[in-house]
């Protein structure tokens, strides 16, 4: 009865492991597109143009927000990213961190003072 059991539970779990993936995988498409918004709205200029063998770090508020590499936008840092998702569409954050699990959460002002 046991081994019946057991066989029974591995084959339901093979069967919704695959449907799980699928949610997280789109799950984290609706994240990675409200980050890539985010760098979009957040640009990074600088004024000349980099030397072949100058690496550029940008920060934002003594925030590390990435390397700046030709052709790719820096990420957002997080309290940028944080402050993004307040102003965008409630739907879309939704369904980006539908249990809010893993979604950033503003520093507590308090506890830095």
């Amino acid at each position: 009865m046991k081994r019946i059991l057991t066989a029974a539970a591995t084959t339901l779990l093979a069967l919704i492991a695959p449907m799980a993936h699928a949610a997280k995988t789109q799950e984290n498409a609706d994240a990675k597109a409200l980050r890539a918004e985010c760098a979009a709205k957040h640009t990074v200029a600088f004024e000349a143009p980099a030397a072949p063998n100058e690496y550029r770090f940008v920060y934002n508020k003594g925030e590390y927000r990435g390397e700046a590499q030709a052709g790719k936008p820096v990420a957002c840092g997080e309290s940028q990213y944080v402050e993004y998702l307040a102003s965008a569409d409630p739907v879309r954050v939704m369904n980006a961190y539908p249990t809010a699990a893993g979604r950033p959460k503003a520093a507590n002002k308090a506890a830095s003072k």
